[in-house]
Parts: C-alpha cells; structure tokens; sequence
C-alpha cells in the first residue's frame, strides 16, 4: 500500500489520528443502480453478510438511476424489508457519476464507502478498508491488481488512459483506480460542494488532497448482467477526465498552430524565390495546394473540437441547472422517504 498526503509541501509525515470502530460511528455505503435486476439478490445477500460483520453501524444508500428492467422493483422489496437500506429513485438516468453524487449529497455517516452494484469490487474489502481509515487515513482508494473476466481490449484501453491521463494533468489521480473507495466525511463534504457537471469523482477526490492511501486488490468478473460501460461511454468519460484535469490541450494547440504559421510562411518565401530567381524550375502547384489545405482544416476542425469540450464545459456549469433530480427516497423509516426539499436535491 502506499499513501500522500496534500499537494506541494514534499513529503512530509504527519502523524494519523486513531479513529474508533464502534457503534458510536456510521458507516456509509453508497451504490448506483442501473439495469441491475440479474445481481441484486447476490448484492444483497452479500451486504447484509458484510453489515453483520462490521463493529460499525451501517446505512446502505442504493441510487436507481432511471433503470429500465425491474430494479426498482425489487430493490423497493428488499429495501422495505431491512432498515438498514435506504433506495433513492432518480427521476431519470442522470450517469454513474451524477447518482453516486446524488447519495453522497444524502449521507449522514462518519466514514462513506463508493461500491459499485456488480459486484467485482468485493464488498468484502470494507472490512480491512474501513480498519485503514480507522489509522487515520482519509481516502482509502482501491487499485487494481488485476482485472479478471474483462477482455485485452477494455485492459489495454484503461491502461493507455491512466497514462495519458497521468500524463496531461497536474493532478496525481492514480492509475488503475475506480470509484471504489472508503472517505472520511469531510472529504466528502468537500467533494458535494464542487460545483462542475461533468463529475470525474476519482480525479476530484485526488485533486481534494487528504491522507490518501491505495488499497491493492484483484478486481472479480461481473457478478451477472453486461457492463453499463460500452465503447461509446468510455470515450465519454475518458474525455470528461483528460478535459476537466488538464489544460494541456489548449497550449499544445497554440504551439502547434505557432509551428504551423511558422512553416506556412517559410514555404511561402520558398515559392517566391524560387519563381523569381529559378523561372525555370516546374513546382506542381495544385496537388501541393490541395494536400496543404486538406492539412490545414483537418488542423483546424481538431483544434475547433477541442476548444468545444472546453466551452461546453462552460455551458453545462453557467446554466445553474441541478446536478440530478430525486422522484422519491424509499426507505422502512416513513419519516425519511422523501427527500428534505420535496422531489429535487442538488449539489451545493
């Protein structure tokens, strides 16, 4: 395991306050749902197993995230019947980072833990990771070891993308990581209180600093279902990391378009001295031409894309629209199935 504390002061050791483990401390754990109906006897089965084991008191937070087979349903029935789980239904699909903000916006423990429905982060691992927390360590970061059941691509993929990541941003987000972790509550409510819309919750809990610690752990095959991360949406999220942790982009545009100019005008001189001095000498003008311009808005049309991520960045964070919106909070407890506001909650 390995551990940094902050950004910028060296490497200093402070020593880590001793944290009790006893009924007097809550224990939150928070887990999006969607399209999850195939693994959720198996989730919680294993939860409940995991909530008798722990010398902690325990609520379980499960975010339906507009799932469209029968999660809800029978999240509701298996909620219903164990107050120590609490089911938020979102009025539609709002993303895997939106509803894991939406629960952490409703926590009420000392300690909060992010797990994943599918069941390859091994709730299991809590237990020794909650006991690291316990040491005084802030954020106890799972980090990935191996990655059974997932195919060369999705391994290779991930692994280009923690480099180039590691790579473009100032902040040190760890490679090989999820979303799988355990967090001290003040590290949380720091984290509900930034304001963005595209949520890349790991770099923003590494950019937070704290005493952070990594968690070394094999990653299991899906417990049941698909992956709720196809091509298309790992691109996606891959883009909202790399643009909201790095302004490399945008600098690397000005020199490369510096460059540009530079040997435009250098050709330029070329042609006009070779047809004043040397007449003679034939230069093939259109196919030079077209390659150039062809060239030249390819450039162009890359570097417009990319300033586009960055002014709908923008867009998204002036609009002043909720993160999410919360149709119902169901819970045993009647006094606390419904949201303190009415049908919407937002981040601060």
């Amino acid at each position: 395991m390995t551990s940094h504390s902050g950004h910028g002061f060296g490497e200093i050791e402070i020593p880590m306050e001793k944290r009790a483990l006893n009924h007097h401390t809550l224990f939150s754990i928070v887990i999006p749902l969607f399209n999850e109906e195939e693994v959720l006897d198996a989730l919680f089965e294993r939860l409940t197993a995991l909530v008798a084991r722990l010398p902690v008191r325990a609520e379980v937070i499960l975010v339906n995230d507009g799932s469209r087979d029968r999660t809800l349903e029978i999240a509701t029935r298996r909620v219903l019947a164990d107050p120590v789980f609490r089911l938020v239904d979102l009025s539609r699909n709002f993303g895997h980072q939106m509803a894991v903000s939406a629960a952490l916006s409703l926590v009420r423990g000392q300690v909060v833990a992010i797990l994943d429905a599918d069941l390859q982060d091994p709730p299991e691992l809590l237990l020794p990771m909650l006991e690291r927390w316990s040491a005084g360590i802030d954020v106890v970061y799972g980090q990935r070891r191996q990655r059974k059941g997932e195919t060369p691509f999705k391994k290779l993929s991930a692994s280009i993308f923690y480099r180039i990541l590691t790579h473009l941003s100032s902040t040190d987000i760890p490679r090989d990581t999820g979303d799988f972790r355990v967090m001290d509550r003040k590290v949380v409510d720091a984290l509900v209180k930034m304001p963005e819309h595209r949520r890349f919750l790991r770099g923003m809990i590494a950019w937070l600093g704290f005493r952070q610690e990594a968690f070394l752990y094999d990653r299991e095959p899906r417990a049941a279902g698909e992956t709720k991360y196809p091509l298309r949406k790992m691109i996606r999220f891959s883009l909202d990391g790399i643009f909201s942790f790095s302004m490399k982009p945008l600098r690397w545009m000005a020199i490369l378009g510096f460059w540009m100019t530079l040997f435009g005008f250098l050709w330029v001189l070329f042609w006009v001295v070779t047809r004043l001095l040397f007449p003679e000498i034939f230069l093939p003008g259109i196919a030079t031409t077209l390659a150039t311009i062809g060239l030249l808005f390819g450039i162009n049309f890359f570097f417009l894309g990319i300033l586009g991520e960055y002014i709908g960045l923008i867009f998204l964070n002036v609009q002043g629209r909720p993160h999410f919106i919360i149709r119902e909070v169901i819970c045993a407890a009647a006094e606390e199935a419904s949201p303190p506001d009415g049908n919407t909650h937002e981040l601060l």
